[in-house]
């Protein structure tokens, strides 16, 4: 779901470039409160494992192409302001050293990928994880139905954009149409790989996973008419 160069134009590349910087102005603040010496190295590693796993693209048609994201998988593990953080410099990375998206859509990528594909993808665990049971076992796949939701809604929402300031030859209808198809097979597969990694380290170190932590809270005792409750 990398944006090349010039696939925008100027004006909706400088707004998004301009959202991008400021959810990364607002994560950095956010992140102290996510981060802490258990989790910080938690969020390398999840960085090191977007980064793999994005560099796998399968052609989608219409000149695009599509990858795994990781967003919910990242908010999950690590929390959704820790998560931008993370895929910002994956994309930076990749833009620079593999010129994997281009510069100029840098801002653009950061948006879908880090703000979008992160938020989108926690906001529908949250939702879940409220609906299903509250125990351990209904995390992983609270974090699936978030992966599964949040690539999509990022293909669409690129589709949105290029309504706005595309420039590449191509009809709308026929990217729309294929951007949002082969996402939706991808977003089951990010699924999949979701459930099975959040589900791994939830069955041994459920401390660490960030979304983890209200099926964790102790809860109170209280005291009526003389018995504990």
């Amino acid at each position: 779901m990398h944006v090349p160069d010039g696939f925008l134009d100027a004006p909706t590349s400088i707004g998004t470039a301009s959202l991008a910087a400021a959810g990364v102005a607002v994560c950095l603040r956010g992140a102290r409160r996510e981060l802490d010496d258990r989790t910080a190295p938690l969020a390398g590693l999840v960085a090191v494992f977007v980064f793999a796993a994005q560099m796998l693209n399968f052609p989608v048609g219409a000149g695009t192409s599509g990858h795994l994201l990781g967003g919910a998988l990242a908010a999950v593990l690590v929390g959704p302001f820790t998560a931008t953080l993370c895929l910002a410099v994956v994309l930076l990375v990749q833009a620079l050293a593999f010129a994997d998206g281009g510069l100029t859509a840098l801002g653009t990528n950061v948006t879908l990928m880090g703000i979008v594909g992160v938020w989108v993808g926690y906001a529908v665990f949250v939702a879940a994880r409220a609906a299903l049971p509250k125990r351990l076992a209904s995390i992983p796949v609270a974090a699936a139905l978030g992966a599964a939701l949040s690539v999509p809604v990022t293909a669409l929402a690129f589709t949105a954009l290029y309504a706005i300031g595309g420039t590449a030859p191509i009809p709308l209808r026929t990217l729309a149409i294929a951007m949002a198809g082969w996402h939706t097979l991808i977003g089951l597969g990010e699924a999949a790989i979701t459930y099975l990694a959040v589900g791994s380290i939830v069955a041994t170190r459920p401390d660490l996973v960030h979304g983890a932590g209200p099926a964790l809270a102790t809860p109170k005792l209280v005291i009526r008419d003389g018995a504990l409750t």
